[in-house]
């Protein structure tokens, strides 16, 4: 299996060729392969590799070719074109006045489709806008209503971490997140702390999740009365990461127990 990316898009492509032109296909090659959308030039982020059986997704195109030099060339040729499209297509939604927000345009290598992302809040009729861009293009026009997290994905940027994006850089398909995630591992509930900038709650707050439910369960509650090597103490706080415990005695004594510590005297239960 092969991963690629196009548009901020990652796509999973099976039986593609070992080698491209004699060579090992590697990261950053170009390729052109035939998709659900249409023919479209892939960038390679992972090349070849094996995959699980219990990790198999359905493929998402068929590999074509290596990528030459006349499609790129065409791709860059595309890429102006689809910025001119979005200008027109911004000027027909206001004239429409229609209630959606472009994301981008795109057109397939071959020009046989082009395509328009889109936000919106409602459903949209967009039936006359698709015949205004179709006599204005000559071609198949696609019109799709994309969500706030698509929306993220396709455009990109920088996330608090100071990194990239995850959806935009190595992210397949989106995976439910709770604020119950943040909870587990002590985060701040304020919206601008734990929302992306898509304004829902980070992805990457699943990363660690499976870990704080696991040392949740091996940890005592704060509030909760446990046995420990200097005796019987209350729970006040915890190092969820270290997995260690502080406790307060009767007489205001405070100390930190690791939960090995615990176990070895019976304290947590």
């Amino acid at each position: 299996m092969i991963e690629l990316i196009t548009a901020t898009q990652l796509d999973y492509f099976e039986n593609i060729y070992l080698e491209v032109n004699g060579e090992s296909t590697e990261r950053d090659d170009y390729i052109v392969a035939e998709t659900k959308r249409g023919m479209e030039m892939l960038r390679v982020v992972k090349p070849n590799y094996q995959v699980p059986e219990n990790d198999i997704v359905e493929p998402d195109g068929k590999f074509i070719r290596a990528a030459t030099d006349k499609d790129m060339e065409k791709f860059h040729e595309n890429q102006s074109s689809a910025e001119e499209a979005l200008q027109f297509c911004r000027k027909a939604i206001s004239e429409e006045e229609l209630d959606m927000q472009l994301v981008n345009a795109k057109y397939t290598l071959e020009r046989k489709k082009l395509i328009f992302n889109f936000t919106s809040d409602e459903r949209v009729d967009f039936r006359n806008l698709v015949r205004v861009l179709a006599n204005r293009f000559k071609t198949r026009i696609e019109l799709r209503q994309i969500g706030v997290r698509d929306e993220a994905k396709y455009l990109g940027g920088i996330g608090p971490c100071g990194r990239a994006h995850c959806c935009s850089t190595f992210l397949g398909d989106f995976v439910p997140v709770s604020i119950q995630m943040a909870k587990n591992q002590d985060l701040s509930l304020s919206p601008t702390k734990i929302s992306g900038a898509c304004g829902r709650l980070m992805c990457c707050l699943n990363y660690e999740d499976e870990y704080y439910e696991n040392a949740r369960e091996a940890l005592p509650d704060v509030g909760q009365m446990i046995e420990t090597p200097d005796g019987r103490g209350l729970v006040i706080g915890m190092n969820i990461l270290d997995l260690v415990v502080k406790v307060k005695y009767k007489d205001d004594y405070i100390r930190e127990f690791h939960c090995d510590e615990l176990d070895a005297v019976g304290g947590v239960q």
